[in-house]
Order: C-alpha cells, then sequence, then structure tokens
C-alpha cells in the first residue's frame, strides 16, 4: 500500500527545495556579481547551491526511509527522487542561465555550467543511443532543459497556488 498522503508531502517539499534551490542561487549569483564578474558569481554559488538541493532532496529521502512508511512508500519516493533528480538540480542552474540571458552574457564562460552539462549530458548519452546518431545529445540536452524547466515550474506554482487565490480572495458569491 503507498501512502498517497505522504507522497503528497514529499512532493510539495520537492517543490518548496526547487523553488528555494532556484530563488536562493538566483539572489546568491546576483548578490556576488555586484562584487564580482557574473561568470565568476555564478561558479562560487553554483557549486553551494547544487550540494544543497541534493543534499535537501536527499534528506528527505533518507527521514521516509527510516519512517514507518510501507515499503511501497518508500520504493515509491526513491523511485520519485532518482526521476526527479536531475530537474531538481537543474532548478539553481536555471537561475543561472536565466541571470545571463538578461546579462547578455554567455552563460557557457562559467566553468560549473560546463561541468554541469558535461556531467548531464554522460549520463544522457546512453539514452541517446537507444534513438541513433547524429545530432541527438544537443536534442536530448535540450528536451532534459524544457521538461526540468517544466517539472520545477508545475511543482512551484502547485506550492505556491494555495497562497495565490488566498491573495486573490474568496470567489464571488451568485446572487
Amino acid at each position: 500500500m503507498i501512502s498517497l498522503a505522504h507522497l503528497k508531502t514529499r512532493l510539495g517539499q520537492y517543490a518548496a527545495v526547487w523553488l528555494g534551490g532556484f530563488l536562493l542561487a538566483g539572489v546568491g549569483i546576483l548578490t556576488g556579481s555586484v562584487f564580482a564578474d557574473l561568470m565568476d558569481a555564478t561558479d562560487m554559488v553554483l557549486p553551494l547551491a547544487l550540494l544543497a538541493t541534493g543534499l535537501a532532496l536527499g534528506l528527505g529521502v533518507i527521514a521516509t526511509l527510516l519512517s514507518r512508511q510501507t515499503l511501497g512508500t518508500k520504493l515509491m519516493i526513491f523511485l520519485l527522487a532518482i526521476m526527479l533528480l536531475l530537474p531538481l538540480l537543474w532548478a539553481p542552474v536555471s537561475a543561472a542561465v536565466v541571470i545571463a540571458f538578461f546579462a547578455d552574457r554567455s552563460i557557457e564562460y562559467s566553468g560549473v555550467y560546463a561541468a554541469f552539462q558535461i556531467g548531464v549530458s554522460r549520463l544522457l548519452f546512453p539514452v541517446a543511443q537507444w534513438f541513433g546518431e547524429g545530432d541527438v545529445i544537443g536534442s536530448v540536452w535540450s528536451a532534459f532543459q524544457v521538461l526540468a524547466s517544466v517539472v520545477g515550474f508545475l511543482s512551484a506554482m502547485v506550492k505556491l497556488w494555495p497562497s495565490i487565490r488566498r491573495v486573490l480572495g474568496p470567489e464571488p458569491a451568485e446572487t
């Protein structure tokens, strides 16, 4: 039996970590760029942000594994953590990409971004090989960026939507 309430709680926490990783990395990079070059600030902030988001996910998984949840729930949380790890790690990286875009700078000059892209490409390369040769890895990288951004945006909206509804107020009563 799988506890849907526990899954919902962990997915809500995942959304909070994704949003927090994006926002904190963005604030850190913007603050660092006041004192140093944008790429240097990115290279200082991204490793810490990636480590923090990975640790947050790991702590959630460990907490579930040590809890009194059923084996099915524990396995589901573990599988979701594996599937959602790369989109979660994309959160701070996407903050750096967005900042570099608006600063009209090439993010590829960041050593940490380049290392992240190479690492993800090495993980995705076997997947790309299943689909054939050619520039498939570029397409898979682009698809990963889109998928990770969509997952992050949706998880953030799910987390923020109740607050947005409270701000907008109750539905008008029909008379």
